[in-house]
């Protein structure tokens, strides 16, 4: 049977401000972890981003919690080898993953860094829920399809979230969607929901801090 995927709706005017208010709180990186043994304690609910490199997780991250500067992006595809772990306040950590795909790195490096990620997604029992970051002009691609291979694995579930929205016409945008909603058939941790945002104009943003929120 076919699974939808719709348009996750806009959160009631409730659930919009107590998830406002979370973010407007403290937000602080942490650290960035290259090794498990690295991982911050497990004692919090904790979501992650995975998307391509320059799908726009930087800016994703940094318009959720208002803050400029908070992630930092890099023009170059692949730099960052990281997980880095910011705290919204004492009650979740937001983690960034390293952007994968096009990775200008030696084969060694990006062979440690895979090891990592399956590491890390298969044994952190605090993961609520993996954002597979999809940029809209492009669609889901061949290395989109093996971290949600990855995702479907280690048996996290995983909503996709829609970047860049603001950069195609709301034809483009369904065109976009509709493919997309076919290629989740073959991923059985996807989350039956998708979230359109873009961070510049700060549409989707609303949503997806309630669902974040609502994931203790």
């Amino acid at each position: 049977m076919k699974v939808a995927f719709p348009v996750a709706p806009e959160p009631d005017p409730e659930q919009a401000e107590a998830a406002r208010q979370l973010f407007a709180g403290p937000v602080d990186f942490v650290k960035g972890v290259v090794a498990m043994s690295g991982l911050p304690p497990a004692d919090r609910p904790e979501v992650c981003f995975a998307g391509r490199s320059n799908v726009g997780k930087s800016s994703l991250i940094n318009a959720l919690t208002g803050r400029k500067s908070l992630a930092r992006a890099s023009n170059t595809p692949g730099r960052t080898q990281e997980i880095n772990y910011f705290a919204l306040g004492d009650r979740s950590y937001l983690v960034d993953l390293p952007g994968y795909g096009f990775a200008k790195a030696p084969v060694a490096v990006v062979a440690k860094w895979q090891s990592l990620l399956k590491s890390y997604l298969s044994g952190r029992p605090t993961l609520r829920r993996a954002f597979a970051l999809i940029d809209s002009r492009h669609g889901v691609k061949d290395v989109d399809h093996e971290i949600m291979r990855l995702l479907d694995r280690a048996a996290v579930p995983f909503q996709v979230v829609l970047t860049k929205a603001d950069k195609i016409g709301a034809t483009t945008m369904q065109d976009t969607i509709a493919q997309v909603q076919e290629a989740l058939q073959k991923h059985p941790a996807a989350y039956p929901e998708l979230v359109v945002t873009s961070s510049d104009k700060g549409q989707g943003i609303t949503t997806l801090r309630a669902i974040i929120a609502g994931l203790d």
